[in-house]
């Protein structure tokens, strides 16, 4: 017995499709399905509709300024 773990969606019609490794394929298994579906915590981890949207320019304080990055390293060739 062997077990695979995936996470995978389940269609509009209604088919879930499970990729199996080559060495099972042109034979006959029995299988058991064990499901758990998203939470609404699991789902709040997932951006926001419209969060970039909201965000992009929403800075309002002072403008922000990249100092200046001194002299390039130089290194040594690798090869």
């Amino acid at each position: 017995m062997q077990s695979i773990q995936f996470k995978g969606r389940i269609g509009e019609d209604g088919i879930l499709r499970v990729k199996m490794p080559a060495e099972f394929k042109d034979r006959d298994l029995e299988a058991i399905v064990i499901f758990q579906a998203k939470s609404e915590t699991q789902k709040a981890r997932n951006w926001q509709p419209g969060f970039f949207e909201e965000v992009i320019g929403g800075w309002v304080g002072e403008p922000l300024v990249r100092e200046n990055q001194g002299q390039y390293e130089i290194r040594e060739n690798l090869f």
